[in-house]
């Protein structure tokens, strides 16, 4: 059978993918053709034929993306910044708009050898293994409590040691059991957190209704559930000078910072947008108080 043209079954797919209402239609496409052609996405210019085989794969592929099945888990790949995790099933996708919580991050901890790290919620460990990546040096350690994640976790931790990276401190459990991070208390010059903060009802993309795990996405009737636990324990992890770095909702540009500011020993509470301009994350200093 003749071999078919790539460009006119990437037109097609994009077709599919607009009507089925995918976000990134054009992206999603190349990238499906990308990941079975074994190649990037800027290359697929240079295979401009296909076979018959390869097509019919493809378009199955595409099938799935346009019943809203994630592309990461088509590809079984996220991306953050220059970190690559392997996510699927039972754990929540990396998102783009975490990218600046992580160069925030990483500027943070720019001029501290050796720096001690936390980070909280860490889902597949995409954000510890970002720093990890850039900082050799750093000794980070990730928090995740559910079993499904914490899977993906350990597979991306042998992954990255595998690639020559620093080895990760996994830890599985409740960031709030006491006596899980007890030996980190005072330690940390930087904690960071991408905890579930999406105010309950809050219509998603089913994407993610269907696919991202609700205990990774949603917390609460006003998103905070979790979060506000977690600030007493991002302040009592870090040394005096220490950083934190907390994502949270579009909507929680101000209810965020104001529970951060509310704490003595946290200053210079600013919050941040993402890539878009949206309010996405919030960062403070912790301090050391006067004698009374």
């Amino acid at each position: 059978m003749a071999r078919e043209s790539l460009r006119v079954q990437i037109m097609a797919a994009v077709a599919k993918l607009t009507e089925a209402g995918v976000g990134s239609p054009q992206f999603d496409a190349e990238e499906l053709a990308a990941h079975l052609l074994g190649t990037t996405r800027t290359r697929l210019g240079l295979l401009p034929l296909v076979e018959p085989e390869w097509t019919e794969r493809y378009r199955a592929l595409v099938d799935r993306r346009a019943a809203r099945v994630p592309l990461q888990h088509l590809t079984g790949e996220a991306y953050l910044g220059r970190t690559t995790v392997q996510v699927g099933p039972g754990v929540f996708i990396p998102r783009p708009e975490t990218e600046v919580l992580l160069e925030w991050a990483l500027q943070s901890i720019e001029d501290v050898p050796n720096p001690v790290v936390v980070d909280l919620c860490a889902g597949s460990g995409a954000i510890a293994l970002g720093i990890a990546q850039a900082r050799p040096d750093a000794r980070v350690h990730a928090v995740e409590r559910a079993a499904g994640a914490l899977a993906w976790a350990r597979r991306n931790a042998e992954l990255h040691i595998d690639g020559g990276g620093t080895p990760i401190d996994l830890r599985g459990g409740d960031f709030n059991d006491q006596r899980l991070l007890t030996d980190l208390d005072g330690t940390a010059d930087l904690v960071t957190a991408n905890p579930p903060y999406v105010p309950d009802g809050t219509p998603v993309e089913p994407e993610v209704g269907e696919h991202d795990p609700a205990e990774a996405v949603f917390g609460g009737a006003d998103g905070l559930d979790v979060i506000r636990p977690l600030i007493s324990v991002c302040a009592a992890l870090l040394k005096p000078g220490g950083f934190l770095a907390i994502e949270h909702d579009d909507t929680q540009g101000e209810s965020v910072p104001a529970l951060l500011s509310a704490r003595r020993v946290l200053a210079d509470v600013t919050d941040h947008p993402d890539l878009t301009g949206r309010p996405r994350f919030v960062t403070a200093r912790r301090v050391t108080l006067p004698p009374r």
